[in-house]
């Protein structure tokens, strides 16, 4: 037999690369297709890749083998050509399976994919060239160099594809560019296999042989736009199922919004008909959707319907409206009516339920908290305000009367300074239960303005009512109260200021009864009494105290007098007692029983009694330096100054100020101070490890228990001039006073008596071995120059 070669035409070999690269490329598109798709997408996917890729790889063989010139006609059998095409299809079916499949690992894909694709490109070829009427022989070195570049290049492809094909900013380069790898990998495995065969003329041309010439062209051109259609139609699609994915994407999230919004959504139709409800909705309702859905929205009772005009127009409104759940649960509910717009009609409404339930119980709590008292619930002061003006405006219009009565508990800063503000608040409460109970069902009204301070508004009969009402309020307070396991007594002040004879506005009326009640409490306190003209004089002298005061004690007013504390036989002076006094400017010399009470009041003893302490020690340091008096000084500290925060430290800052040695500094508290046993034993612990010496003042007309004194660090006890001033005529005082010697005896305490004032007492106490005295028999209380004069170098001392 004859061998020939032929030649290639050129526009034809182009032509073959640019199918392969188009089908390469819609095959590649396809695939991912596949992987991404589901169902029977995922299938239609797989069969239109499956026959453009065979299509193409075929279209670019039988193309590419037109192009080789041969010397003799050559001709195709038809029924091999059509196994080629469908060994094509078939394996690039198999090819873009492998390729499709998820939750594999890229290596197993890669190598699989790889292998049919290569098998698709090499079979087809080969399968392809058996069609021919020729001979042929093969240099089989060459065709497994062909077979090796199709898997080569398969396998780049399908590396590029996997690697970097979730890339969607350059999904078209990549796919365009694995594309051409994949044209690469079929012109060139086809152009190398042809290379390796060898043509020889001789079979015979029978039936079922066509010769292809005249159809060339044709098939490019078909193949072309097949595999164009194809690539327009992935385009069209995939805008479509973009668009399609942008549509569900938002309705998913609007659906979202409808499902989970945490309030209430029903949805009513044109027709005033229930179409939807979502779950939070039903929740609120607490019934299911099926109860309410297609029924009219009209016959949900909480849903307002009362325009039906405005109903049907679905205007956009708001209120709000109550829901009785089946239940009984009563809820409060915010509803807002929201027009559903489609192609600019009004096609129905969205009702957006809000449970405000809570917000309305803070808002009323809030409301009953802005005008009750939080710790009684009573009436606050802002509440009594408007009771008061509508007091006023009602008696005025039915010309009647009413009263104020304002009351004040007496020593209750004792009670809050000693046991504490949680114990202090405790009795208020007590206080504020018991007068409630007594005014229950009469038309009295109770408030409570701040601290201790209430204030009754009483609208029954006047007179003699009154007053008794009065006495009964008195009577109820004094009665004990069982605080910290200890039963306390107390008193109350009540001040009296009637409408419209005391005044006719709510706050002169307040400021009349006020000035009642001071006028009480400067007397004698528990009682009450009825506002008259006269005590505005001595409320406008209390205020003007007060002022007079603050200046004086930034100008230096306050002046100090001693009164010494002797041996019972007069001959040594053992200590003095500091008292304050006032040069008040044009008043003179003032006690200081005239202005203590204002500054406790006020708040200024903490001045007053920081002054006193460190005047008092420095100035007995200066009499230690100038050579006499070896003495202690006693100060008198308040209830207030003793409680207020790091009290221990304040007197170790003063003695360190002015150098004056503890034991040389005495300080007098009173029985009332120590109620509180935990934090006055802390604190006079602190004192008596500073080397200060402790007395208690007053000793025996307090309320502690005489079980206290074996806890307390205390120096020593004085008896009160109360029981000294009829020890001569009084038993009962006499008793008291041989007692309380006796018992400081025992607790080895010093005991001073307080009030000598004759030699009858003085001889009487003698008899009990009483150690030391004070009193106007010896000496009343003297200035600094007068101590000086009469003991800095006397020979008592």
């Amino acid at each position: 037999m004859e061998h020939f070669h032929g030649s290639y035409s050129l526009p034809l070999v182009l032509l073959s690369f640019v199918i392969a690269t188009l089908a390469s490329y819609t095959a590649l598109d396809l695939a991912e297709r596949i992987r991404n798709g589901n169902g029977s997408k995922r299938f239609l996917w797989l069969v239109g890749g499956a026959l453009t890729m065979g299509i193409g790889i075929w279209s670019m063989h039988f193309i590419g083998m037109l192009a080789y010139s041969f010397q003799i006609p050559v001709y195709y059998h038809v029924q091999t050509v059509l196994l080629s095409v469908i060994f094509a299809i078939v394996a690039s079916a198999i090819a873009l399976l492998v390729v499709g499949l998820r939750g594999e690992r890229h290596s197993f894909v890669l190598f699989a994919g790889g292998i049919f694709m290569a098998a698709a490109i090499s079979g087809m070829h080969y399968v392809g060239m058996a069609a021919m009427s020729l001979e042929i022989t093969y240099d089989f070195g060459v065709v497994a160099l062909s077979i090796a570049i199709a898997a080569l290049a398969s396998f780049a492809a399908l590396w590029l594809l996997l690697s970097i094909g979730g890339t969607k900013r350059f999904s078209l380069l990549i796919k365009l560019g694995c594309g051409i790898v994949m044209a690469i990998a079929i012109t060139g495995m086809h152009y190398t296999g042809m290379a390796a065969a060898t043509f020889q003329s001789g079979a015979e041309v029978g039936a079922g042989y066509v010769n292809p010439r005249g159809i060339v062209y044709w098939i490019a051109i078909g193949t072309l736009l097949s595999l164009t259609l194809t690539i327009v139609g992935i385009f069209l699609n995939k805008r479509f199922i973009e668009k399609d994915s942008d549509i569900a994407r938002h309705e998913s999230w609007y659906r979202s919004l409808y499902e989970h919004n945490m309030n209430g959504i029903i949805s009513v139709s044109s027709d005033g008909i229930i179409q939807h409800v979502n779950d939070a909705a039903q929740e609120m309702m607490g019934i299911d959707a099926s109860y309410v859905v297609q029924k009219q929205a009209r016959d949900m009772g909480f849903i307002d319907v009362s325009s039906e005009l405005e109903f049907q127009e679905f205007r956009r409104r708001k209120y709000e409206t109550m829901l009785t759940r089946p239940d009984q649960q009563i809820l409060h509910l915010t509803l807002m009516h929201v027009p559903v717009v489609v192609e600019q009609q009004v096609v129905g409404t969205h009702l957006m339920m809000k449970d405000i339930t809570l917000q309305k119980q803070t808002e009323k709590q809030i409301k009953h908290l802005a005008y009750h008292d939080e710790l009684t619930g009573l009436p606050n002061r802002r509440k009594f305000n408007d009771l008061i003006k509508d007091a006023v405006n009602e008696c005025k219009e039915n010309n009647k009367s009413f009263a104020v009565l304002t009351l004040d508990i007496d020593r209750f800063k004792m009670i809050n300074d000693s046991l504490g503000h949680m114990y202090g608040d405790l009795f208020l409460q007590k206080v504020s239960s018991r007068i409630t109970k007594l005014i229950d069902g009469e038309d009295i009204i109770l408030s409570r303005l701040g601290g201790d301070e209430f204030v009754l508004i009483y609208k029954k009969e006047l007179g003699y009512s009154l007053e008794r009402f009065a006495t009964c309020i008195l009577t109820l307070i004094q009665k004990p109260f069982h605080l910290k396991e200890h039963d306390f007594y107390i008193s109350a002040s009540i001040g009296i200021a009637i409408y419209p004879q005391h005044g006719r506005k709510a706050e002169v009326l307040l400021r009349n009864a006020d000035t009642a009640l001071y006028e009480v409490k400067r007397n004698m306190k528990n009682g009450y009494h009825i506002y008259t003209d006269e005590l505005n004089a001595h409320l406008e002298e209390k205020l003007t105290l007060e002022s007079d005061l603050r200046k004086g004690i930034v100008n230096q007013e306050l002046i100090l007098h001693y009164q010494p504390k002797f041996s019972i036989d007069g001959t040594k002076v053992l200590g003095l007692e500091a008292l304050v006094r006032w040069e008040h400017p044009q008043r003179g010399l003032l006690s200081p029983g005239t202005f203590l009470p204002v500054a406790e009041e006020t708040g200024l003893i903490f001045d007053v009694g920081a002054w006193v302490l460190k005047r008092a020690c420095l100035q007995m340091k200066q009499w230690q330096d100038a050579g006499g008096l070896k003495i202690p000084v006693a100060v008198n500290i308040s209830s207030q100054q003793f409680h207020q925060l790091n009290f221990d430290e304040h007197i170790r800052s003063v003695l360190f100020e002015t150098g004056l040695e503890p034991r040389y500094l005495e300080l007098e508290i009173t029985e009332s101070m120590m109620m509180d046993v935990k934090t006055s034993t802390q604190t006079l612990q602190k004192l008596s490890e500073l080397g200060v010496k402790i007395s208690l003042d007053d000793f025996g007309t307090g309320y502690s228990s005489l079980s206290y004194l074996k806890q307390f660090p205390i120096n020593r006890l004085k008896i009160d001039r109360s029981f000294i001033s009829e020890i001569l005529t009084n038993e009962h005082d006499k008793a008291i006073v041989s007692t309380i010697i006796s018992m400081a005896k025992h607790l080895k305490m010093d005991v001073t008596a307080e009030g000598i004032e004759t030699k009858d007492q003085l001889d009487y106490l003698k008899t009990n071995d009483l150690m030391e005295i004070q009193g106007y028999y010896y000496s009343k209380p003297l200035p600094t120059d007068k101590i000086e004069e009469l003991y800095m170098n006397a020979a008592v001392i």
